[in-house]
């Protein structure tokens, strides 16, 4: 596939430009915080049309018009598509593997909560960028969306709990839409069910309405820690669907491109 830059979206672009909530952000992400890229299938009139950024993909269009070896640049990413894609895709990745999702929109009123002595929770602020590059690795992902600590730090959309001399949790908008903010939380490991992440997520929640978005909170079915989190911040369950997560290059892929 063709890269574009990500500031320069392709004109088939527009079908995921639809002020949708979850990763469906992801592309209003890429258009207004320059963090992505944009791929297409040809230079002109392309046939179809995905975008990355932060280890996810959307893809869409006509999958006839698109080789399994094309599709490489997805390897590893956790993909958002149609169902007709699907054949392409298990035929270029193996493996290529369903993952249950749940969608939850803010509808309401965190459960109280009380941050414990000795931890303090607040914005993020450009001097966090070392703290956050300093996470433990179980939490590092929550700021790949924004290629980096640094960027996540200076764009002000995040908050971060502190104490016992380290980061204990921190949660950001992970992909930021038109309409709608995909909140995301990354807790440290002995943390996990604790306040200080609550705490997070209900500062965060309050700055994306006061910005006049609405928040969303996409996670795995599996995942009930994340669950019982967007619970008791006050989101709600909207609808549950599939993506695909897909390994690297099928060796049948490899060949294909090699012929």
């Amino acid at each position: 596939m063709i890269p574009h830059a990500s500031h320069q979206p392709p004109a088939p672009a527009r079908v995921f430009l639809s002020g949708a909530p979850g990763t469906a952000a992801l592309a209003e992400h890429v258009l207004s915080t320059g963090h992505g890229q944009w791929w297409t299938d040809r230079a002109d009139e392309p046939r179809v049309v995905a975008v990355t950024c932060g280890g996810h993909a959307l893809l869409a269009g006509d999958p006839s018009a698109i080789t399994p070896a094309e599709l490489a640049p997805l390897a590893r990413h956790h993909v958002e598509t149609p169902g007709r894609f699907v054949p392409v895709l298990g035929a270029a990745f193996d493996p290529l593997v369903p993952w249950e999702r749940m969608l939850y929109v803010h509808r309401g009123p965190a459960v109280p909560h009380h941050v414990p002595r000795g931890v303090t929770v607040r914005r993020i602020v450009p001097e966090d960028a070392p703290a956050l590059a300093a996470l433990d690795p179980a939490m590092a992902w929550i700021h790949e969306s924004w290629d980096g600590p640094g960027a996540l730090a200076a764009s002000g959309l995040g908050w971060i709990a502190t104490g016992k001399g380290r980061v204990l949790a921190v949660a950001c908008s992970r992909f930021l839409g038109s309409r709608y903010e995909d909140v995301a939380c990354a807790t440290a490991p002995d943390e996990r069910r604790r306040q200080p992440a609550l705490a997070c997520v209900t500062g965060l929640t309050s700055d994306v309405t006061a910005r006049g978005h609405r928040a969303s909170w996409s996670c795995s079915r599996d995942d009930r820690e994340g669950r019982l989190l967007a619970w008791t911040a006050g989101f709600r369950l909207i609808r549950e669907y599939v993506q695909h997560v897909a390994g690297p290059v099928s060796r049948a892929s490899r060949s294909a491109e090699a012929a």
